[in-house]
């Protein structure tokens, strides 16, 4: 059976035992990372329109998870470097719309879960935390060694250490890997992991998009969908960019029941970069179809201002949630 933890003979551990050996909670706060202010300052000629977000405590915050990246903590440890995340399960409802509300498993109060981002080579440790009242745990897409695949069972109260090296380079995903996995990964136990490659990609306004269903009377079929957790919240809140500056998508597709779905821009195409795993483009399109945990990196600029639309082109699944809109905005992005 595969050994998913990394310290000693006690394979699981609880949150008290964490803090005792000083790798859960005060240890995160305030650490900067050095690559993500040096990946920020290359960044900092890429212009972001301010932001209208109204305050929620639900646990999808579709406009809040645009842009923003857990770049974990940095520490050196023989002459590595290790980035550490802290990853927590829990239960939250959120409002689908005025009438429908459904009770899903979050990941930090959040769903879908933080988007993890480390660069190719380093050291990733994720500290596990299971308080969502069930078995869980954390399979992570990329290579890793056997005991760390996160398929067996942290039951409710434990924790455990995943720790592997950040490779290849990509876009990749993490989720629940507890059977029914699709269960599990529907009601909320999913999340996107970035590793940058070792010479970092142009600067650009990186936006994160996930496309997710519900399944909110259990019959293994899809009510709703949505992009970043809630159903047709960027029709009513575009999402700002500016005119002629790279924007570059990192799209996940992570609806269960639907066998595939396609990601389709409006007036305009996008280049490819398939799984994020490639520095130059496979192929420039408007449409591209995504099976369930396809991931890819769509990059593009809009020469006109305006209202566009994005949306799989399986109008149930558009119409019942999963579309959006882009405003470009005519303000000049700075030159430096």
């Amino acid at each position: 059976m595969p050994n998913n933890f990394v310290l000693g003979k006690e394979q699981l551990f609880s949150r008290r035992q964490l803090l005792k050996l000083g790798i859960w909670g005060a240890g995160f706060a305030g650490t900067a990372a050095l690559w993500h202010t040096l990946n920020a300052h290359s960044k900092s000629i890429v212009k972001v329109p301010p932001l209208e977000i109204a305050a929620t405590n639900q646990a999808v915050k579709p406009m809040q998870m645009l842009r923003n990246f857990d770049y974990g903590v940095v520490k050196q440890e023989n002459g590595r470097t290790v980035r550490e995340f802290q990853l927590t399960a829990g239960t939250s409802v959120i409002q689908l719309n005025s009438a429908v509300s459904y009770n899903v498993w979050d990941l930090n109060g959040r769903i879908p879960g933080p988007t993890l981002r480390a660069k190719q080579g380093e050291r990733v440790r994720i500290l596990f935390l299971n308080n969502a009242g069930h078995s869980h745990s954390l399979h992570f897409h990329g290579v890793h060694p056997a005991e760390m695949d996160g398929i067996r069972p942290v039951s409710n109260g434990s924790a455990t250490i995943y720790e592997f090296d950040a490779e290849p380079y990509g876009v990749h995903l993490y989720h629940c890997h507890i059977e029914p996995v699709t269960r599990h990964i529907a009601k909320g136990l999913y999340g996107m992991f970035i590793i940058d490659p070792p010479t970092p990609r142009p600067p650009a306004d990186e936006i994160v998009l996930v496309m997710a269903g519900y399944d909110v009377n259990d019959d293994s079929h899809n009510e709703y969908y949505a992009f970043n957790g809630l159903p047709h919240y960027f029709m009513d809140n575009p999402i700002p960019i500016y005119q002629n500056q790279l924007v570059r998508l990192y799209v996940l597709n992570i609806i269960e029941y639907d066998t595939a779905v396609t990601f389709h821009l409006h007036a305009n195409f996008f280049d490819v970069y398939r799984s994020g795993m490639t520095m130059t483009p496979t192929e420039k399109t408007d449409v591209i179809t995504m099976g369930i945990a396809e991931r890819h990196i769509l990059e593009f600029a809009f020469r006109y201002p305006g209202k566009y639309m994005f949306h799989p082109h399986q109008d149930a699944i558009a119409e019942n949630g999963c579309m959006g809109q882009f405003e470009v905005i005519t303000d000049k992005p700075s030159q430096t």
